[in-house]
């Protein structure tokens, strides 16, 4: 059947839309268009699953993914992807990666696979949209310095995967959240692009029951290796790394850290030396090994080659010590800020950037159910590069007085 023939007289495609025809009308059409169109192992927009039911979804013309896709662009933690670190901090050059561009490749580069394998490319887009919210200031350096603080605190680690989650559940909208479906929040969760596999296969029938399950056995174990429960949400996963494995290559040669025939012999005779060409290969092989198949992953070949290229990248790119000149003034910062966010609170300094900047018009609920900590926490996991060193500078630099008092 084709999509003209399920609209009647009215069509949806090419001729444009006639003017009576009932928005809501079109969204079952939609709908019905995905039964017939997308793989029998994707999930379809109605069956997204909320923790609350919203009537003006229910009754709305939009598809429920798309939805969730535009709460997380719209949010104000999307917003500040814009700058948060990737790799590279504090280096004067416009053409690095940032955490806003690489979560703009992950979304092209996973829908366009998703494309192929006939999965839904809104689910996949809300994935990788949010995929990285949870980030604080400073990349991973920034998240192993806050984890430290956290549970010197009583709290448990610090975990940005789990941190998107909340951020998007509980801290968006002055701490309403922007209630999004389970499989949106679950593909968050479980995008762990650091662990390596070689493919993987969903784990479905999860509810909001087992996300709470796996969030506390994930902090109980930050090595737990979390499985989406939707092939949506694999994608998104390796499509992490395929995202980043390769830029991060480009901006380190740029910077004269590595040279590409620094790279293994194996890994570019495999997956090549630049970015495209280790993106194209890599797309191209999890296409084809995934194709039809309730798994999304490489061939052997190709993961082994990518596991050897992640281990170059680790131990010549992201350790290597000539971008880590300005860490320890950084952990300095984040102690000092943490320790001064607790004591505002304690004393209820409504002056503070704290109280102005986060809690100001917070909902009750929110305030309620978060220790102090928590609430420290969530606001400097929140900051953007920017944000955090003007803070730092405005606690440890003097200002000026006033001529007259």
């Amino acid at each position: 059947m084709h999509a003209k023939q399920l609209c009647g007289k009215r069509t949806i495609l090419s001729g444009g839309v006639d003017a009576d025809m009932d928005l809501r009308e079109i969204r079952k059409r939609l709908d019905e268009l995905e039964r017939l169109h997308l793989s029998s192992l994707a999930v379809l927009s109605c069956d997204a699953v909320r923790e609350k039911q919203e009537e003006r979804l229910e009754t709305g013309h939009r598809l429920w993914f798309s939805v969730d896709a535009d709460r997380i662009l719209h949010s104000l933690a999307y917003t500040r992807y814009v700058d948060k670190t990737q790799v590279f901090s504090l280096i004067p050059n416009d053409h690095l990666t940032h955490r806003v561009l690489h979560v703009q490749l992950v979304s092209k580069i996973a829908r366009t696979i998703g494309r192929f394998l006939r999965l839904n490319l809104d689910l996949i887009e809300a994935i990788a949209l949010g995929h990285d919210i949870g980030h604080p200031p400073f990349g991973h350096d920034g998240e192993m310095y806050l984890s430290e603080l956290c549970e010197n605190h009583g709290l448990p680690p610090f975990i940005h995967s789990i941190q998107g989650v909340h951020f998007l559940r509980n801290v968006e909208k002055k701490g309403r959240g922007c209630n999004l479906s389970l499989q949106v929040l679950d593909g968050i969760l479980c995008h762990d692009g650091e662990t390596h596999c070689q493919y993987m296969s969903p784990e479905r029938g999860k509810n909001f029951g087992t996300l709470q399950q796996e969030i506390e056995k994930k902090y109980s174990d930050p090595s737990e290796n979390l499985v989406p429960m939707t092939l949506e949400g694999c994608v998104v996963r390796m499509t992490d790394v395929i995202a980043y494995i390769g830029r991060d290559i480009e901006d380190a040669v740029r910077l004269n850290l590595i040279t590409r025939d620094q790279i293994p012999v194996h890994c570019r005779n495999v997956l090549g030396t630049t970015n495209g060409t280790i993106v194209y290969r890599l797309v191209e092989d999890l296409i084809e090994f995934s194709l039809d198949q309730d798994r999304i992953g490489f061939s052997s070949r190709i993961s082994d080659a990518l596991a050897e290229l992640k281990a170059f990248n680790m131990e010549n790119i992201y350790k290597n010590p000539k971008i880590k000149t300005e860490s320890v003034k950084i952990k300095r910062l984040y102690g000092l800020m943490y320790e001064e966010f607790l004591e505002d609170l304690a004393d209820g300094r409504k002056e503070s950037m704290i109280f102005r900047d986060f809690l100001d018009g917070m909902d009750e609920k929110y305030l309620n159910r978060h220790t102090h900590a928590e609430i420290v926490r969530d606001f400097m996991a929140g900051m953007t590069d920017a944000y955090f060193l003007r803070t730092g500078r405005a606690m440890l630099v003097p200002r000026w007085l006033p001529s007259r008092f």
